[in-house]
């Protein structure tokens, strides 16, 4: 059976720990769902010219990713944005620098054999995700975006489920109760993508 690339299995509660480290840890709390804001695309190009200003030199490259990079998509105001570094397991090269501009760490992770450190900024509020060149996850979440912002009606399940995940969450994690949508999303996505071949992976 042939997978994508790109594809991961189904897990309801992957998102758990991590999840957990966030609301302990970050700067600011994200507050409510909104409807989508222009001005999170200002926020995004602010954070990024504060990134390249602070390590040059480590800048491969820097995404706005998430929900807030979707227009028309209900999203929490929080920014999030993938950096690509050379190295991320080297974080005296980037990240006392990073620091030194507001940034905090929250934790380190391995996603799929893939190093991976998530930041936090306080205003904007952002998380800031540092991969390695190669990295697969920054890669899925450029698929999603195109996917969401080319299929309206995928876009509007995907508000749906975030608004049934608000709604229901709590006792829960918000982003565990809305996967099953976003697994679905992927499983389109991946089953459109005329560059490889993906035989149906569907959720238990």
């Amino acid at each position: 059976m042939a997978t994508h690339p790109l594809w991961r299995p189904y897990s309801s509660s992957a998102n758990a720990a991590r999840q957990a480290q966030r609301i302990a840890h970050r700067q600011v709390q994200p507050g409510p769902l909104q409807e989508h804001q222009e001005q999170w695309a200002k926020e995004y190009a602010a954070l990024r010219q504060v990134i390249e200003d602070a390590i040059p030199d480590q800048v491969v490259e820097v995404a706005h990713v998430g929900s807030t990079a979707v227009a028309g998509l209900l999203a929490k105001p929080v920014i999030d944005l993938d950096l690509t570094v050379p190295e991320v397991t080297d974080e005296g090269s980037y990240l006392p620098r990073l620091e030194a501009v507001g940034f905090r760490l929250i934790f380190r992770d391995d996603l799929g054999g893939d190093a991976h450190r998530q930041l936090t900024f306080g205003t904007p509020n952002a998380n800031l995700h540092v991969w390695g060149p190669g990295a697969v996850e920054p890669r899925r979440h450029a698929l999603f975006l195109s996917w969401l912002r080319t299929h309206p009606a995928d876009r509007d399940r995907y508000a749906a489920a975030k608004r049934d995940a608000a709604d229901g969450a709590v006792g829960r994690r918000y982003n565990d109760v809305k996967s099953a949508v976003v697994y679905d999303l992927y499983e389109r996505a991946f089953m459109a993508d005329s560059a490889h071949r993906h035989d149906p992976q569907p959720r238990a």
